[in-house]
């Protein structure tokens, strides 16, 4: 915050928080310290490994089997790792996973000497314990950053994350054309103890499981997790998007070396310089999201991020100048942030603290196994051009662009959005949703087709939750609720699509969101007494299920649905409370996502929070 100058008006608007302010938190410190340590380490390891296969072999398919190396264990533990994340201590686990990478670094130049093959050994272990470390070191951050902070909060991590690399790949590419590669091993080593002890000093929460861990509750949370990434439609968008973007990027980190070493005729130090700029641009790419990042929402900063990188990513294979590509690859960069920070933040906003070990583990598994497709894809290296590979990753990144645009929660043409407000403009004041009847035991079936976690209510359990329920209709342009209204029931959507948004003293709209079958609005007002928190309009003809306010509470004894409705009551007076900070031309798409995200599934709720 600014200070108040003298003779300044003292309702003058406040200006928002410097995006350093997340530095001024002593846990974020410590966390970002110890990642930018051991990523220097670890990409002083990971160049290193590939330089020293690559010296021995001069193949492509043979750097493409040691980043391979780096993925497979993500098909074995991957997903399982992250069950043990959200049930036990994840400072622990972070801590733990350093030590022991540290222990196996280290012992790479002693093993070596005895089989270059114990190399992949090493790697493939090493591999499987990043497994534990990296869904938890995600799934603590929006413990350790508020809502407001996060944003930026993962833009510096991003830099503490991937940015720091240029420092490591630098001295990979000199250690190597000075013959001490071994050295880099032991200073990753060091590196990871260094990041194990300030992980050691950052307070964080540990997760509170009452159920014991069996194979079956294994089996069961994994199943949940998995339910959550691909029931939620955002999270399924991000999934999808990311798929041939992942497949392209694997394809890329194989051929980058012997591109730059062949083609290109560089040197492995330039080839070596070209990685450390490109993460010099990462780090003028993330500096600049921490601050602009809420400006705009985040599937519009994938569609930019995946364009600028396709369209820089052909011209790279075209290039025929060491120089130029390097250039190229430095522009490429800076144009990743916006969409790997858009990405960590679509699932950290869209998943409950319980679940984000196993969202997070889930998309990292589906991550490694496309990097080995596009590991595997570049063996083709050594008998079809290479530039022809490289154009045709860079094309792929184009489609995903496109892709973004369109898909549910992340891109949305601005028809669309002008046809939402317009509606919110011009909806009558006055609710409208015609009653029809009573609800039945039919019309709940039919919403358990869309929000199963209400399956957990026992026949008497609905009959009072049905108790005094009423189905209503509300044509295209019907207003359904009006901020600042008395409400005392809640809506769940059987069928149809809603707009929302909070109106403001200009006329525009703010938290923008759509709503559709399975979503439920109203149970802040219903919950807490409180008056409507936004404008609810009808965009196409839809079949709500009002529930009274009473019968609402009688059910949050019921621990899944108290978890259901608290978390999502919480997440939502959040953004409604931070409504007012400054956007971009008035309308705000950041909640998006809040209002049209399909709750979990039953076996995806916790028994007890």
């Amino acid at each position: 915050m600014t200070e108040e100058q003298p003779g300044s008006d003292a309702g003058a608007t406040t200006a928002p928080p410097s995006m350093f302010a997340i530095f001024r938190k002593r846990d974020f410190r410590f966390l970002w310290t110890g990642q930018l340590v051991s990523t220097i380490g670890s990409s002083l390891t990971d160049l290193a490994a590939g330089i020293l296969i690559y010296q021995r072999t001069h193949s492509a398919l043979a750097v493409g089997l040691m980043l391979m190396a780096t993925a497979v264990p993500s098909l074995i533990v991957g997903l399982v790792a992250g069950v043990f994340v959200d049930r036990f201590d994840r400072k622990k686990i972070m801590i733990a996973s350093d030590l022991i990478r540290a222990g196996l670094v280290v012992s790479i130049p002693f093993l070596i000497q005895i089989d270059i093959l114990l190399l992949y050994v090493v790697v493939l272990f090493a591999s499987a314990i990043k497994q534990f470390f990296d869904p938890a070191e995600q799934s603590v951050l929006p413990d350790v950053a508020s809502e407001e902070e996060l944003s930026a909060a993962n833009a510096f991590l991003s830099i503490s994350s991937f940015g720091s690399t240029a420092i490591g790949f630098a001295a990979a590419g000199f250690l190597a054309s000075t013959g001490d590669i071994n050295l880099a091993f032991y200073v990753d080593g060091l590196t990871f103890v260094l990041s194990a002890v300030c992980i050691f000093f950052v307070r964080i929460a540990p997760m509170v499981v009452d159920e014991t861990t069996s194979v079956g509750a294994v089996v069961s949370n994994l199943r949940a997790g998995i339910s959550m990434l691909l029931g939620t439609p955002i999270l399924r968008s991000t999934l999808i998007v990311f798929a041939p973007v992942l497949f392209a990027f694997g394809l890329w980190n194989v051929l980058l070396l012997p591109f730059a070493v062949g083609p290109l005729g560089g040197t492995e130090f330039e080839y070596g310089l070209q990685e450390g700029l490109t993460s010099l641009g990462f780090v003028a790419g993330s500096l600049l999201m921490a601050k602009y990042i809420d400006r705009l929402p985040e599937g519009t900063w994938m569609v930019v991020s995946f364009a600028v990188m396709g369209v820089v990513g052909i011209l790279y294979g075209l290039s025929s100048n060491i120089w130029v590509a390097i250039g190229l690859v430095t522009i490429s960069g800076f144009a990743q942030p916006p969409s790997s920070i858009s990405r960590s933040l679509v699932i950290q906003r869209n998943t409950p603290r319980e679940f984000r070990g196993r969202v997070f583990s889930a998309f990292f598994v589906s991550r490694d196994v496309l990097f080995l497709i596009g590991m595997a894809t570049a063996g083709l290296a050594d008998v079809i051009n290479i530039r022809v590979l490289i154009v045709i990753a860079s094309a792929l990144l184009i489609g995903s662009a496109i892709l973004a645009q369109l898909m549910p929660g992340l891109g949305r043409p601005a028809a669309e959005w002008r046809r939402a407000i317009q509606l919110l403009r011009t909806a009558p004041a006055a609710a409208g949703a015609a009653v029809l009847r009573p609800v039945t035991m039919a019309d709940f079936e039919r919403l358990l087709g869309h929000l199963p976690a209400l399956a957990v209510l026992d026949d008497r359990q609905r009959g009072r939750f049905l108790n005094g329920a009423l189905l209503r209709e509300a044509p295209p342009g019907t207003t359904v609720v009006t901020q600042g209204d008395a409400g005392d029931s809640a809506f769940f959507i059987l069928d149809g699509r809603l707009v929302a948004g909070t109106p403001a003293d200009d006329g525009s709209y703010r938290s923008l969101a759509t709503m559709g079958p399975g979503d439920f609005f109203g149970e802040i007002a219903a919950l807490t007494g409180s008056r409507r928190t936004a404008n609810v309009v009808a965009e196409e003809p839809t079949t709500l299920l009002e529930v009274p306010a009473a019968n609402l509470r009688a059910v949050m004894d019921v621990p899944a649905l108290s978890s259901l409705f608290l978390s999502t009551l919480t997440e939502r007076l959040i953004r409604t409370q931070g409504a007012d900070r400054p956007r971009l031309a008035g309308n705000d798409q950041e909640a998006l996502r809040d209002l049209r995200t399909p709750r979990p599934t039953v076996e995806a709720l916790p028994g007890t929070d």
